[in-house]
């Protein structure tokens, strides 16, 4: 019984999860330390930091008039 109803709720949460996944974008930006990037050894090429961030969706009609 209780893995039917593991199941179910699964089922239902899944949805909901892959929503979620189209709300965030990953944004990299270089390293950078002293003004200048720093070089990963490995690849030879700059570092980056990656963060998820949120997308928030554009409301229609909320365009503030500009000074005339």
């Amino acid at each position: 019984m209780k893995q039917l109803l593991l199941a179910m709720a699964l089922t239902l949460a899944a949805p909901a999860f892959a929503e979620q996944a189209k709300e965030t974008k990953q944004v990299c930006v270089t390293v950078k330390k002293d003004g200048k990037d720093v070089i990963d050894p490995k690849t030879k090429k700059p570092k980056e930091s990656c963060k998820q961030v949120k997308q928030h969706k554009k409301l229609e009609g909320t365009q503030v008039p500009g000074k005339q």
